[in-house]
């Protein structure tokens, strides 16, 4: 193979485990969005029992993400980071800060000690997801480079088109936290979840259609993609998709009954949406990896290398499916009050 078709492969697969972190690490942060929102503490405690189990595998696709950047994509990796320092190193800070609070929550020997753990689960969940909504939308809008290095200042990631990101981010991954409680707990809770997801729908669909109209306009490059014949033809699906995602979903929030496939639907329609946003995103890039100066070709690894570790992946990543696989099918079904991974 060509160091150009290897190169495309990496990308192909460090986007997909970006992606796979955003759907898994979404829902569960997710759930701490939606701390404030939940009624009691026995059904907070039965919140984060549903991600108990699966919370912090899901973190390993970003850790892939990012080692796959730096050893793949060398170029691309030493001028996205000084660009977003600041936002990226809050971000795994609320991320361990996060964690913490999500063990201690049930150490808690006092309800005075509960609350306070369970306001820093909901405000690293946050901080975690606002930090990431900054530094995709910074990373979209543009990283200024002038030989081969970053060429900006040290607030180029804090803009309004990033703030909007981080925004809809926060929306976004609400509602994935919303339409998983819906599929996971029953009674009361998945209720309270269901008017959430309802709320949360509309907001992450209205986000969705400003964020993608305002991204045409700032690359020249992205404008091409979405209104030039005929690359608009293999656009075009993209939002016809959204709309009917979005419709499916909120029908499927009223048919939910307590049956796993029925209960499970909303949140298979919100991943969807999130994949089509993930799409036009991908649409709109391809094939820059740091927007508007980089191709992935430009901030490639020598090709030997790139083999050399795409070999090591190919073992590793069905590994990871595999396991990832049997967690959340052996933790598979309803949390009731009382039970659970802790």
């Amino acid at each position: 193979m060509s160091a150009e078709t290897i190169a495309t492969i990496w990308a192909f697969l460090i986007a997909t485990a970006v992606f796979l972190y955003v759907c898994m690490d979404g829902f569960d942060l997710g759930v701490g969005i939606l701390f404030p929102w939940i009624r009691g503490q026995e059904d907070r405690d039965v919140s984060v029992n549903t991600i108990a189990p699966v919370w912090d595998g899901n973190e390993t696709w970003l850790v892939m993400g990012g080692a796959g950047l730096f050893a793949v994509f060398p170029l691309a990796y030493a001028t996205i980071m000084p660009a977003l320092y600041m936002p990226i190193i809050l971000m795994l800070l609320a991320l361990i800060f996060r964690g913490v609070s999500f063990e201690m929550r049930f150490r808690a020997e006092t309800e005075g000690q509960r609350l306070a753990w369970d306001r820093a689960f909901s405000w690293g969940s946050y901080a975690a997801t606002l930090c990431q909504g900054l530094a995709l939308g910074a990373f979209v809008q543009g990283i200024e480079v002038e030989e081969r290095a970053y060429a900006g200042g040290w607030w180029d990631w804090l803009t309004p088109f990033s703030c909007l990101t981080a925004a809809a981010l926060v929306v976004g991954y609400g509602l994935l936290g919303a339409c998983w409680l819906v599929w996971k707990t029953e009674g009361e809770l998945q209720d309270q979840a269901r008017g959430l997801a309802r709320r949360l729908g509309v907001l992450t669909l209205l986000l969705i259609a400003l964020v993608s109209a305002i991204m045409p306009f700032l690359q020249p490059e992205f404008r091409e993609r979405w209104f030039a014949f005929p690359a608009i033809l293999a656009a075009l699906p993209v939002p016809v998709l959204v709309v009917f995602l979005g419709w499916r979903m909120f029908k499927a929030l009223r048919e939910t009954d307590g049956h796993p496939w029925r209960d499970g639907l909303p949140f298979l329609c919100a991943l969807g949406l999130f994949f089509l946003a993930y799409t036009g995103l991908g649409i709109s890039m391809w094939p820059m990896i740091v927007p508007p100066e980089l191709t992935i070709w430009d901030a490639a690894a020598p090709r030997d290398s790139q083999l050399f570790l795409l070999v090591g992946a190919a073992v590793l990543i069905p590994i990871i499916l595999a396991y990832t696989g049997y967690v959340y099918w052996l933790f598979r079904g309803k949390v009731k009050h009382g039970e659970g991974y802790h």
